[in-house]
């Protein structure tokens, strides 16, 4: 089944990461497009997809148009049942649409006081009480998932859900500002930092999109605290180990190297989000630990 989901920048959309994450994470095929915050209103640039006007929007094959991650997880759970998108044992199942439900449309102080922006991590910055309220209640759900439905690993609920999904954007903001949260909660917040996905999108982040002045806060930055990536930087040219785009199979055009070895891709982007991180690229990584 073909979708398309329609994000926005992807160091400043916390919805947009959301939505991508419920295809990510759960392996579900999409073609993205982007929707850049740089050139004019979102609702003008999604036109085609009226009356849609905000991202992410997923287009389906069969022309549903659905423009709230909220509504784009429970489509996705209804079409692909067996993906694991909630929970499957109905106590945390219904915990998990709760805190799910509770994000999509709360937590107002957070949001607006500190702004998704993956390029950077901020020092100094005080929360108001307002802030300190929501952070308060976050970590009380995220408790009670925890307590009454949580596994071993790290995730709300047991196994990593669209629970999850929708709290890594909130991790992205604790990690983001320094938020002052409990060493329960930055054990989950670094989960979401060192998960895959959430580097993947970040990574992407990094390298492509302008930075927008809007989002700029009037803070001193530090060190991203995620994990630290492997080396790597972009080169003029080969001869690459690989032939072929790990990620698209076409002949390589751009070089990278990594380890004291030279990889090949189809294409600047291609070449870019991997430098920025990549272990968190599994076709890269099968080539280079090979």
């Amino acid at each position: 089944m073909a979708y398309e989901l329609f994000i926005g920048d992807r160091a400043y959309s916390s919805w947009s990461l959301r939505g991508w994450l419920l295809f990510d994470r759960f392996g579900i095929a999409v073609t993205t497009r982007l929707v850049d915050f740089d050139k004019g209103p979102v609702a003008d640039q999604l036109s085609e997809l009226a009356p849609a006007r905000t991202v992410p929007t997923l287009r389906t094959a069969d022309g549903a148009l659905i423009s709230e991650s909220l509504a784009i997880a429970e489509e996705l759970a209804s079409r692909h049942p067996d993906a694991g998108i909630w929970p499957a044992e109905q106590r945390a199942r219904a915990t998990a649409r709760t805190l799910a439900a509770e994000m999509h449309a709360g937590f107002s102080a957070l949001r607006a006081e500190c702004p998704m922006d993956l390029r950077r991590c901020y020092v100094g910055h005080h929360p108001t009480d307002a802030v300190a309220a929501d952070i308060a209640r976050i970590e009380t759900i995220w408790d009670h998932a925890r307590r009454t439905c949580g596994g071993d690993g790290p995730w709300l609920c047991g196994d990593y859900s669209a629970a999850d999904v929708f709290y890594a954007p909130v991790a992205a903001r604790i990690a983001g500002y320094g938020l002052p949260v409990s060493d329960a909660a930055r054990a989950y917040v670094g989960a979401h930092l060192a998960d895959p996905g959430f580097r993947r999108w970040r990574a992407m982040a990094l390298v492509q999109g302008a930075d927008l002045a809007r989002y700029a806060q009037p803070y001193a930055t530090t060190a991203w605290p995620g994990p630290e990536p492997l080396q790597a930087a972009p080169v003029e040219a080969g001869p690459s180990e690989n032939a072929a785009c790990p990620y698209s199979g076409r002949p390589v055009t751009h070089f990278l190297s990594a380890g004291g070895r030279t990889f090949g891709f189809c294409n600047a982007f291609c070449r870019d989000k991997t430098a920025a991180d990549p272990a968190a690229w599994p076709a890269f990584m099968g080539i280079y630990q090979s």
